[in-house]
């Protein structure tokens, strides 16, 4: 009987997990992308107004956040399958019931704490380490730019269909349908459910594992790794407040709503092309500059957008921009994360990274919602963004990309 050779089955291998991660965060991040679509659906059915719906979103921003750290230290530990199916299940639950609420603290319950916790844990600090963790460092850039294009194909294809569901089985169906749909990424979880920390064949070589609370005070020490924490927090008032508001910026721009969910695929779409070009930029260019070019682009798009006419193709145009470059900062985030202190702690010290993005995320879910309120325009928050978003490219220029030494204490 030929026996094949292991390094001819690894691609194979490789493809295999990037193939169950991507699909994974296609399926929790295209739902989760496609929420705000129901914003207007649960606003009239409940009668709670926008500000408290918008801190239901909110909160399930800072939520998914909050809740990768400790995913990411458990599949540290036991390996990112128990993880994954525990996410997945609370994303379909949370989901499922969100039309079933009509208070505040329903809605926070459903979308803030189940639907965005189970996301957190099926998210891409998890997704991500395991990806890294299985990959030989020379294709990490790759995979992650390609993990990474699953999520924002998710919201390409959710958001359409989330569309398309509300047509034909009204909003309470479509949101269902959505919850039951979700379930399709279970099977990523036994795909990814090992080998752990210890790596797999092909993959990079065992990385140095520090206690949890060890890793996370020489992380907190390193000024680059705090720099880069503060511009992902940007990136996440960004993406928040286009995932939340962007049907109602459309609305507020005299658009018809169908505009509105495809302004919302489009950022999917050309996300995929963000993410794939930023995959292969990475290792050929400096993470750091990366980024800064990556924030500089989008305050010059939201400054050009500002000033332009409010027609639907200058609409669909700036989603398409905003696109490029929505989720395209995790590949380079990811890398500089590896870069500095290995694969060994790389879930957590990542989701650490990611709780401040969903910071940011739940300042721009929730004041995008104050300040529709309170002035009747988005147009305060669109000058906050872009006051962010040279911040942030300006504070990524000091950062060293230099791995720190990783010595575990006696």
């Amino acid at each position: 009987m030929k026996i094949e050779s292991a390094p001819t089955r690894v691609p194979y291998v490789w493809w295999l997990v990037l193939l169950a991660a991507a699909g994974a965060f296609a399926l929790t991040m295209g739902t989760r992308q496609t929420m705000g679509f129901f914003l207007s659906p649960l606003n009239t059915a409940t009668g709670l107004g926008v500000g408290s719906i918008s801190l239901a979103f909110a909160f399930g921003q800072l939520w998914w956040g909050l809740t990768q750290p400790f995913a990411g230290a458990v599949a540290d530990r036991v390996g990112a399958g128990r993880v994954l199916l525990v996410g997945v299940v609370l994303v379909a639950l949370g989901t499922f019931i969100t039309p079933l609420m009509t208070t505040t603290l329903g809605l926070i319950l459903a979308i803030g704490v189940l639907a965005a916790g189970g996301a957190g844990m099926a998210g891409p600090s998890v997704l991500m380490a395991a990806t890294t963790r299985l990959m030989p460092p020379e294709r990490r850039g790759m995979a992650t730019g390609i993990v990474n294009a699953g999520g924002s194909f998710g919201q390409f294809l959710m958001a359409p269909l989330a569309a398309a569901l509300t047509v034909g089985l009204g909003w309470v169906g479509a949101l269902q349908a959505l919850g039951l749909i979700v379930l399709l990424a279970l099977p990523a979880a036994w795909v990814l459910r090992g080998p752990g920390p210890r790596g797999a064949a092909g993959a990079a070589p065992a990385a140095v594992s520090l206690p949890a609370g060890q890793a996370i005070r020489q992380a907190l020490g390193n000024q680059s790794y705090l720099l880069l924490s503060a511009g992902f927090f940007v990136c996440g008032f960004h993406v928040a407040f286009l995932a939340t508001h962007l049907p109602g910026v459309v609305a507020a721009c005299g658009l018809p709503a169908p505009v509105g969910a495809w302004a919302l695929g489009i950022i999917g779409l050309f996300n995929i092309v963000g993410s794939l070009s930023m995959g292969w930029a990475v290792g050929r260019w400096r993470m750091k500059s990366l980024l800064s070019l990556v924030y500089a682009t989008r305050g010059l798009a939201v400054l050009i957008f500002l000033l332009a006419p409010k027609t639907e193709a200058v609409m669909l145009t700036f989603a398409a921009v905003m696109g490029l470059t929505f989720l395209s900062t995790v590949p380079p985030t990811v890398g500089l994360v590896a870069k500095f202190f290995g694969t060994g702690n790389m879930a957590m010290l990542f989701g650490i990274v990611m709780l401040a993005h969903q910071v940011g995320g739940f300042l721009g879910a929730w004041l995008g919602g104050q300040v529709f309120e309170a002035t009747g325009s988005y147009d305060w928050v669109w000058y906050i963004d872009i006051v962010l978003a040279v911040g942030a490219a300006l504070i990524h220029l000091p950062i060293r990309e230099a791995a720190v030494v990783r010595v575990r204490a006696a």
